[in-house]
């Protein structure tokens, strides 16, 4: 029955966005890859926006059924509302009586299956395609890093012009997009940031294009890897044939999302590095890295666990384990089963003073009492069962600072307490 639902309400909505195309020129640009999607997506429509009429969704609207109604600036009702959908078709309906108001849609493509990129082929023709990275994600639905890519690379058939980060794409899955342009940070690409200087909170760069130098630039940021989100705005921005005026004036619209490596005060004068939205393994070693690249007199990293990674989640967790560096971490917290396990153990074993919990709630309140004045704390995990935002929001020194935390919605919260209380 939910699938029958899902065909009639995506044939409805397939068509209503062909029609809203062939009625009006505007452009439409795709963002897919395994990490940095919903990131790279904002910088692109934040950049954008300071110079033109942008739609987009804040959220993660990134599958079949709510990438259309990003086109027209609706909410997705449940998929069981008959009622609510035909309010939503006549509102489309409406929509389309008028000339459309945007130059530019910017859209999130997210799979969690083989075959889901390809199925926005139904009503996706995007002028620009970006692919943020190939990486492990969803792994007890893929057999294996070549499925995922298989699965993302299925984006270049939806769009014009591909721009592929040639960092977090390997070459050889770079060689089947071979018209592609490139942005990078560490190779040489279409558009490639170099001389990057990290001064306090703030990133320095020249931006090349073809090897020529076409801009020089400072962005706010706490991690390198934020950049790769700054540079694909950039690239996107100059293939839209933007001024350097309007690029840079673009920049400062690129602002810090919840959830992702924000910066916020805590307790005892303590620094959080928020990146609690979620987590895999490339993303998490970034996150420690900008951890391990500042001076503090205490560091400690809150790490839950890393879902949806299936049969390689023992290795993973391993993987980052051993990435923990005693030297410069005083304390690791692990949040959940696969963390607690793997990630803990391996952490030990490299010499880490590892506390493990099962619940954010418990880990929050005894660090509490840890904290050294001056502390830096890095909190980083996936969400379901995990949630280490709720960590986070018991050692921020302004309790009213929550509302820059992830997932406080009260449905939210609801579904927090519920699933957390099965677990001590």
């Amino acid at each position: 029955m939910k699938k029958l639902a899902k065909r009639l309400v995506v044939s409805v909505l397939s068509l209503q966005v062909k029609r809203l195309r062939q009625k009006n020129s505007f452009t439409v640009i795709a963002v897919a890859g395994s990490v940095g999607k919903t990131s790279t997506k904002l910088a692109i429509a934040n950049m954008l926006g300071a110079t033109k009429k942008v739609r987009y969704q804040e959220g993660n609207y990134n599958d079949i059924i709510s990438v259309p109604l990003v086109f027209f600036g609706l909410d997705m009702p449940s998929l069981f509302n008959p009622f609510a959908w035909f309010k939503v078709f006549f509102q489309i309906e409406k929509q389309l009586a008028k000339p459309f108001a945007y130059n530019v849609v910017v859209v999130e493509l997210g799979t969690d299956g083989p075959g889901q990129i390809k199925s926005f082929g139904r009503y996706l023709n995007a002028d620009i395609g970006v692919l943020t990275a190939i990486r492990p994600e969803h792994m007890e639905y893929f057999a294996d890093i070549d499925a995922v890519a298989a699965e993302e690379l299925a984006i270049a058939k939806l769009c014009k012009k591909m721009i592929v980060s040639s960092d977090l794409v390997a070459k050889k899955y770079m060689d089947s997009l071979p018209n592609s342009l490139t942005y990078s940070l560490h190779s040489t690409a279409t558009y490639q940031l170099t001389n990057v200087l990290l001064t306090n909170d703030s990133y320095n760069f020249s931006v090349l294009f073809n090897g020529v130098n076409i801009l020089h630039l400072d962005y706010n940021a706490t991690s390198e890897i934020q950049l790769y989100m700054v540079c694909a705005a950039i690239a996107v921005a100059h293939e839209l044939d933007l001024s350097v005026d309007e690029i840079t004036a673009g920049l400062d619209k690129i602002v810090p999302v919840k959830g992702r490596m924000n910066k916020l005060k805590g307790i005892k004068n303590s620094t959080i590095l928020d990146d609690t939205y979620n987590a895999s393994p490339t993303s998490t070693k970034a996150a420690l890295d900008a951890l391990y690249k500042r001076p503090a007199v205490q560091k400690i990293a809150i790490l839950g666990n890393m879902n949806e990674l299936g049969k390689h989640s023992a290795d993973a967790h391993k993987e980052i384990g051993k990435y923990c560096n005693p030297k410069e971490l005083e304390l690791v917290v692990t949040i959940g089963p696969d963390a607690n396990k793997y990630l803990a153990a391996a952490a030990e074993a490299r010499g880490c003073t590892v506390r493990r919990y099962n619940n954010p709630y418990k880990a929050g309140m005894e660090l509490q009492e840890l904290i050294k004045p001056g502390c830096l704390i890095l909190a980083k995990g996936s969400q379901n069962n995990v949630f280490a935002e709720e960590a986070v929001k018991l050692l921020l020194d302004n309790p009213k600072d929550s509302d820059k935390l992830v997932r406080q919605s009260a449905e939210w919260q609801s579904q927090k307490h519920k699933l957390l209380a099965k677990v001590t």
